[in-house]
Formats: structure tokens, sequence, C-alpha cells
């Protein structure tokens, strides 16, 4: 009898081991961390190679791009005409813009409030070395342009002309008919960015090798205090803010950030949070938003709602005040948080933006040299990523918010969703064995 169960054991185990290293294999997780280290290593090891990457990463950021409006306008329009209340489209456009001012508002106060706390800056500026900032500091003086803002962010352009067809389409006669042609051209979209996030390891290779190789690992010592403050204070924000916010509603910031890893570890190696924007989307209507929300609530979010990218902007402007010694007084430090409430909006969209922003910030300050940008170009691709994870997952938040503020948020059960995980491996062994 013993002999008999001993093979049996033996397949047993063996099985179970090869539906582990199944799982492994098919995980797309894992291969974009795998992605990430080896761009790493390269960028390490042989830069010259590693900055020619760069075109591998780029390449990948502008094939999502191409998904990124046609999923905007097919969720918009649809979420609208299939939720008939055009109040309610109105209720959530305004709850989204209110939480968007209060969140960002109080993410420049933490960004300011830890500079002040830790003084980042107060370091030698003789050892910092200086990058050519003339392209950003130029012409400050024009500061914040909502028109430019609205005209170079596709985004935001596609965001109204999709409430505008919505709008029209909810009281035309043909509607259903029409929506049922969108649904079955965004199955179709959707299914095409499915299968162009397969290539997701090969953008966060190309992103991460290019940063190591161009910018190195030797540049962040001189201003390792400043990186680890960055880092912390968002680590704070995530966990403590958005936690909190995430608590109140009887929910966990770290089940969702293991909900999202996928989407997290592709903004880690490519430094655009715009890389996950179409999937995000598709991740948060199958954790329960409904797409109406889902599709206000993000597109406007990553124009309005760049909690990382306010704290760095109020982080850096403290920081350059500490490092060419001005001091700023409380009356200072609020107008500062009253000018970037405007000047960050335009932070979006748009590559540099973020040090335009800046110029234009110091430029109305009158206190601040515009040229400490300089000292700052060397590591800014290295706090991106810190800025880019804080964005997606503050925007995650506030589409969860305003989804259960509406009653818009029906969570899938859990038998549902082991049986969605169930099918999708059995689709996966299907595509294998074939």
């Amino acid at each position: 009898m013993l002999i008999e169960k001993l093979p049996q054991t033996l397949d047993q185990q063996t099985q179970a081991t090869r539906r582990i290293w199944m799982r492994i294999a098919t995980n797309l997780t894992f291969w974009v961390l795998i992605a990430i280290i080896a761009g790493v290593l390269l960028g390490s090891i042989a830069p010259a190679i590693a900055v020619k990457m760069e075109i591998i990463g780029k390449t990948f950021i502008d094939i999502i791009k191409l998904f990124i409006a046609p999923i905007i306008f097919l969720t918009i329009v649809l979420g609208i005409s299939g939720m008939g209340d055009l109040k309610k489209v109105g209720r959530i456009g305004i709850k989204s813009l209110i939480y968007f001012e209060v969140v960002s508002t109080f993410s420049l106060a933490i960004g300011i409030g830890m500079a002040v706390l830790f003084k980042p800056g107060n370091i030698d500026k003789a050892n910092l070395q200086i990058q050519n900032a003339s392209k950003y500091t130029s012409s400050p003086e024009k500061g914040f342009d909502w028109v430019h803002f609205f005209m170079n962010n596709l985004t935001i352009q596609v965001l109204l002309v999709a409430i505008i067809v919505g709008i029209v389409l909810n009281y035309s006669k043909h509607r259903k008919k029409a929506v049922v042609g969108l649904e079955y051209l965004s199955k179709k979209v959707f299914l095409g960015l499915k299968y162009v996030m397969y290539l997701a390891p090969l953008g966060a290779f190309g992103g991460m090798a290019y940063t190591i190789g161009k910018f190195g690992l030797h540049t962040l010592i001189p201003l390792a205090k400043l990186m680890g403050t960055v880092y912390l204070t968002m680590g704070l924000f995530i966990f403590i803010v958005l936690g909190g916010i995430m608590r109140y509603y009887k929910m966990s910031i770290w089940k969702f950030i293991k909900y999202i890893k996928e989407e997290l570890l592709l903004v880690l190696g490519t430094s655009s949070s715009e890389s996950a924007l179409p999937s995000i989307m598709q991740k948060l209507e199958k954790m329960g938003c409904s797409k109406s929300v889902v599709g206000l609530v993000i597109p406007t979010g990553y124009s309005f709602n760049l909690d990382g990218t306010s704290i760095y902007l109020s982080m850096s402007i403290i920081f350059l005040a500490q490092l060419y010694g001005v001091h700023l007084s409380i009356w200072e430090m609020l107008s500062i948080i009253g000018i970037l409430m405007v000047t960050s909006k335009g932070a979006a969209g748009v590559t540099g933006s973020g040090f335009i922003v800046l110029a234009s910030t110091l430029a109305a300050i009158h206190k601040i040299p515009i040229e400490g940008l300089a000292f700052l170009l060397g590591v800014d691709k290295f706090m991106s990523e810190a800025r880019a994870l804080t964005n997606i997952i503050g925007n995650g938040v506030a589409t969860i918010v305003v989804a259960q503020s509406e009653r818009e948020f029906h969570p899938q059960k859990e038998s549902d969703v082991r049986s969605d995980v169930n099918q999708k491996n059995s689709v996966i062994k299907k595509e294998l064995v074939y």
C-alpha cells in the first residue's frame, strides 16, 4: 500500500510545482519586475547601450497613448448615455473637482511642511552638479495660460467632446442602436489593449535602462536628502492621508495597491502614469466603480488631481529657498500654496511641464533664483517615479470615493472574483497550448 501511494504523492507534488511555475510564467507583474531589474543592471554596467534603449520605452508609451483617447471617449459616452440622469453627471463632475482641489491643496501643504521640517536644502551648493535649465527658465514670466493648457492637453479635449456627445446621444431617438455599436467598439479597443499590454515588460525595461544609463545612480548621492524626503513624504501621503480616506469608506489602501500592482510596476518602469491610464480605468470598473464615474473622474484627475506632482513642486520651491539661504515667512509660504493651486494644474500632459510650472511659480515669488532649477535636473528623473506612482494611486482613490458617495460602487462578490480568475487562467492555458 505504501509503495502504491508514494508515486501518487510524488506525482501530485510535481503537478503542484508545475502549477506554481505556470502562474509565475503567465504573470505579467513578474515579467515587468524582471524587466525593471534588467534595465537597472544594463544601465549600471553598460550606460552607453542602455541610453539607446530609450526608443523601446518611448515606443511602448506612444502605442499606449493611441488607446487613451478612444477609451476615454467610449467610456464617458457609454457612461453618460447609460446613466440617463444628466443632473447626476453634473453632480459627479462637481464632486470630483471639489475633491481634487481639497486633496491637492492638502498635498501642497504637506510638501511644504515636510521640507521645512527636514530641511533637505541645507547642503553645500558647490558639490552639486549643474545641468542646463535654460529651456525652462528662458521665459518664466509668461506664467500659467489656461488656453495653452487646454490646447496642449488631449485628455481634456477628448473629455469635453465625449461629455457633449454623451449628452446629445441621451436625447437621440437612435440612442439604443448607437450604444450597441459603441459597446461593440469598446470591447474591441480593450481587446487590442490587452494584447499591447503583453509588451509592458519591454516598455519598463527600455524606460528604466535609459534612466539609469543617462543619469546614473551616482547623481543621487549629493541630493540623497532631498530624494529621501520626497519619497518619505509621498509614502506618508499615500498610507496616512489616502489610507485614511479609504478607511473612512471601510476599505484598505494596502489591498487597493495590491490590486493595481501591475499598473504600479509599469508606472515605475516607464516613469509615466499615462502608460497605465487605460488599464487602471478597466481595473476600477472590474473592482465595482460604475463606467460613468470611472469615465468622468480618471481623465479629469489626470489633469487636475496630481497629488504626487503637487508634493514635488511645493517641496522643490522650499528646497531651493533653503539652498540659497532665502527666508520665507508664513504668509509667503501660504502664497506659494495659493500660486501652486493654479499653476500645478498645468503640470499634466506635456513633458517637462513640471519645470515650466516651477519656473513660473519662482518668477511670481521674486525671491528665489530661477537658475536653481539647474540643480534639480540631475535627479528629477529619479523622482518622477514617486510622482507618477502617487498620482495614479491618488486618482484611483478619488474614483472610489466619488463612486461610493454616489452609490455607484458595486464590488464583486468573492465567488464572482474567483470565477473570473479561474476563467482567466483557463484562457491563458488554452493560449499556451495552442
